[in-house]
């Protein structure tokens, strides 16, 4: 898990290596500035001229000028270091994210993702910072401050063989009490977030329903929940202090009792210059052991975000490119040979079963059917964003499993119901589909996609800007500027996922005529729920239960279809085609 975050340092490990030369120059000096002082003491005490104590003097400014300036470089190199390294690590969890497919990302949810590109990475951040400065440094001072108290005091650093061991016994057990506490946060970080990212995602629904005051009990819950845990924790890591205050005061009784004994009586050669050192180095080791239990703390806290982020840099895509993969698709032509698709190994049931359809390039398909009847799941094997089960779908002649995907991919456009528009400029969100898009061609494409109108009604046209998630434009001009952004990619298959449910029936002729003139020779598939949407079709299917019960054009389906022709008349006679 450590070699892993490792690799995201990168260019980092010379501000990393900075940090720990200067932190060891630092902690050297620190330890050695008290030696220097109790020797002036002693010269003091034994009437040392004026001259000498002012050369001592300035020694210790230089002293104290030099670990300041250790420290500083040092505390700028981690905060580069550590800064970048969360950078990396940020973003080989976003180019890992983009890499998965939906089989992957069904695996985490997308409340639990931005968990661990947040909280997680700044907890890992926080980690790598103390360990490349603290978790350095407090060791080496405790090593140099319990070595020269040793050298200074002779039989008085006996008092550290007692209070080491009491002070870290105590800061361990604290820190393996904290553990559970702290490990269960993340997870309740993860249903904080999934909560805030639902009301916000649904707020028209949750005021629609006036649910306001359950979904704020839901959501204090939740906030309580995490509240609790950190309180459990913090109560078990206040303990630290005390016990540190404890250890501390008792090596300072001790060494003032018993070093003032030995001063008085000349045993051991201690004098008023060892005890004044002996204190320093004592409240040296003290914080160290302090620090050491903090970083422990921390550190655990971290492991499982490590853990966390670990899972999402680890999970292997499931789909990725052959070895010597396709880079030209041929044409629009789309293959289905004995098709049978299901979401997980797990499940069940098949979402697809038995599918066998030849569409060649430049017709046009229409898919009807029921909720659940297998449509989406039909034309999502087409761009490869999951693989079949069983069979084979080839567009262009080819298995898609051998195309590279983004060849593929850009062969393909999906317009979904719910697409979705980004913040930025109407134009901007356009060039989505071709970024090198004249302003021309931009007006064209919403021309024949019955969007032109509207956006020059907005007093900046088209370079109007769309809030996040499209929320400023209804959802059948969000419909029509993703239909038009999808025209000017110029696809050899165009797949519209019932993406004309919010447009009038005559807006959805005029741009299915739009379709015919401008991308003839495209592929195009068109799910839908009206009947009237897919009737000129030259192929309609029609899906029940994840397979293709009945296909043909208009004419043979309504003699030979009894679910076709259920639906045509249910709706003809309902007045659905005039909505």
């Amino acid at each position: 898990m450590f070699k892993r975050l490792l690799k995201c340092v990168r260019e980092f490990k010379k501000p990393t290596i900075i940090t720990l030369v200067f932190i060891i120059g630092e902690s050297i000096i620190e330890t050695l500035i008290p030696f220097i002082t109790a020797a002036l003491v002693n010269k003091i005490k034994a009437g040392a001229e004026l001259a000498e104590v002012i050369r001592t003097g300035v020694l210790l400014a230089l002293m104290a000028c030099v670990s300041l300036v250790c420290g500083g470089v040092a505390a700028s190199a981690c905060a580069k270091a550590s800064a970048g390294f969360a950078r990396n690590v940020r973003n080989d969890l976003f180019d890992r994210i983009g890499a998965y497919s939906f089989e992957n990302i069904d695996k985490f949810s997308t409340s639990s993702l931005v968990t661990r590109m947040t909280t997680d990475v700044q907890n890992v951040q926080m980690s790598y910072m103390m360990i490349i400065r603290t978790a350095i440094r407090s060791p080496l001072m405790l090593i140099f401050s319990v070595v020269m108290a040793f050298v200074m005091g002779g039989p008085l650093a006996l008092t550290f063989v007692v209070v080491i061991p009491v002070l870290g016994f105590g800061l361990w057990t604290v820190g393996q009490k904290a553990l559970p506490a702290f490990r269960s946060v993340f997870r309740k970080y993860d249903r904080l977030n999934e909560s805030i990212e639902e009301n916000v995602r649904g707020m028209r629904v949750v005021k629609g329903f006036s649910r306001e005051d359950y979904e704020k009990e839901k959501f204090g819950a939740a906030a309580e929940n995490i509240r609790d845990d950190f309180t459990r924790a913090e109560r078990i890591v206040a303990w630290n202090r005390p016990i540190m205050q404890f250890c501390m005061y008792f090596n300072m009784i001790f060494v003032l009792i018993v070093g003032s004994r030995m001063a008085i009586n000349g045993e051991y050669g201690v004098d008023v210059g060892q005890i004044s050192a002996m204190l320093t180095y004592g409240m040296q080791v003290l914080m160290s052991l302090m620090m050491l239990s903090m970083i422990y703390v921390i550190l655990t806290m971290s492991a499982e975000s490590m853990k966390r982020i670990c899972e999402v840099l680890d999970e292997t895509p499931a789909l990725g490119n052959p070895e010597d993969p396709v880079t030209v698709v041929a044409d629009g032509s789309i293959d289905f040979d004995g098709v049978n698709f299901k979401y997980s190994s797990k499940a069940k049931r098949y979402a697809l079963s038995g599918v066998d359809l030849h569409i060649r390039s430049g017709m046009t398909v229409g898919i009807i059917g029921g909720t659940g009847s297998g449509k989406t799941s039909l034309v999502q094997l087409i761009p490869r964003l999951y693989d079949v089960t069983e069979g084979a779908v080839r567009v262009g002649g080819v298995d898609v499993r051998r195309y590279d995907l983004k060849t593929l991919r850009d062969a393909v456009a999906m317009v979904l119901q719910k697409n979705l528009l980004f913040s930025g400029t109407i134009k901007e969100n356009l060039r989505w589909g071709n970024e090198n898009a004249t302003d021309e061609e931009i007006r064209e494409a919403c021309r024949l996609a019955s969007a032109d109108e509207f956006v020059m009604s907005f007093p900046d046209g088209y370079d109007t800007y769309i809030e996040q998630g499209g929320t400023n434009v209804s959802g059948g001009q969000k419909q029509r500027l993703c239909i038009a952004r999808a025209l000017l990619k110029k696809p050899k298959i165009l797949i519209l996922d019932d993406s004309t449910s919010a447009v009038d029936t005559k807006t959805d002729a005029c741009i299915r005529a739009g379709f015919a003139t401008y991308i003839p020779e495209t592929t195009k598939i068109i799910i839908a729920q009206r009947v009237a949407s897919v009737e000129h079709a030259d192929l309609i299917l029609v899906m029940e239960n994840g397979a293709v019960s009945a296909m043909g054009r208009h004419e043979e389906l309504m003699q030979s279809s009894d679910i076709y022709r259920e639906i045509y008349e249910q709706q003809t006679k309902g007045g659905g085609d005039n909505e």
